[in-house]
């Protein structure tokens, strides 16, 4: 390769799109979260490259709302709509024994679905929202599916975190903000949880040795509807509108921030263990790259402690793995 090629192959990968998708047909994929934002970008560019894809959704209304919109962005497709609400450790199971019946084999699974900085709240059995939602349910949704996973021939398992894990750590002594509560140190940890649960996952397939790679990704700053909804919860009307407003100069659109889970999720460049992000301004925009978490998302024994507590919360297994 010549020094001139050299660099257009540099600058095609700074520029990566979904454009750049290869072929999907034939393969199976689930997307948490996916009737808006995020995960709504990640179900289409999937099913526009041929996959069968499962939107997983908590409100099946909006669910339809979706799958009609995509339709009508793809064409024909193969997509389906199926419930899970991943605050409820019952719909979690339900929707994987749906998946089992329907999907033998999984090819791809987008762990997605995310809430943010929302005052203290409980899931249906009885964990911290945040951290119930945004990695306990994708825990127990993991494992649950695992036997799909283990029966592609290259699976991948995507995980969204964030940059805002880099404020997060994992507080074992009071892992469901019982003793003290604040939103953002909350959804800190539970962004830090999807990281060191991702790269434990890893860890862990690869001593099973199983062909399933574990990634993460996150979207830098994008205008979504996890924004909006964070920004609600501010009660000083001044942060809300400041926080709109810097929303509207500097965030880039759910389809740009969808683009390092798409590069993760369809990339055969891209390996178990790798984290994806925008390449610009901080990793707040730009197109796919890979990027280093704070170094205590690559702490071993912290997630050894997790995964083991997680195990004991969800009463999920991953009896393949042992």
């Amino acid at each position: 390769m010549s020094y001139l090629e050299g660099i257009m192959v540099g600058m095609a990968s700074i520029s990566w799109t979904a454009d750049h998708i290869p072929d999907l047909s034939g393969r199976t994929a689930v997307v948490t979260g996916a009737n808006s934002g995020l995960g709504f970008r990640v179900a289409v560019e999937l099913a526009r490259y041929g996959a069968t894809v499962v939107m997983a959704c908590r409100d099946l209304r909006r669910g339809e709302t979706a799958l009609k919109q995509l339709g009508q962005e793809v064409g024909r497709s193969s997509v389906e709509l199926r419930q899970l609400d991943l605050s409820d450790l019952s719909s979690v199971r339900a929707f994987a024994t749906e998946m089992k019946t329907a999907h033998r084999v999984l090819d791809i699974l987008v762990n997605n679905a995310g809430i943010m900085a929302i005052p203290r709240q409980q899931t249906a059995d009885g964990f911290e929202m945040q951290l119930g939602v945004n990695h306990l349910g994708h825990f127990a949704l993991t494992g649950a599916l695992l036997p799909c996973l283990a029966a592609a021939p290259d699976a991948k398992v995507v995980t969204v975190s964030s940059q805002m894990h880099a404020i997060g750590s994992i507080a074992f002594e009071d892992l469901m903000s019982e003793r003290r509560y604040g939103p953002w140190r909350a959804y800190g940890q539970s962004k830090l949880a999807n990281l060191l649960f991702t790269f434990e996952l890893q860890r862990r397939v690869d001593r099973a040795g199983l062909r399933i790679s574990s990634l993460a990704s996150h979207p830098g700053y994008a205008a979504t509807n996890l924004q909006t909804a964070a920004l609600q919860t501010r009660k000083q009307a001044w942060i809300r509108q400041a926080g709109e407003t810097v929303t509207r100069i500097v965030a880039q659109s759910a389809a740009q921030g969808a683009l390092p889970t798409l590069y993760a999720a369809t990339m055969t460049d891209a390996r178990g263990g790798e984290f994806f992000g925008p390449d610009s301004f901080g990793g707040s925009r730009g197109f796919p790259t890979r990027v280093k978490a704070s170094a205590k998302a690559y702490n071993p024994p912290t997630a050894a402690q997790l995964w083991h507590r997680s195990t004991e919360l969800t009463g999920v297994d991953y009896a393949a793995l042992a």
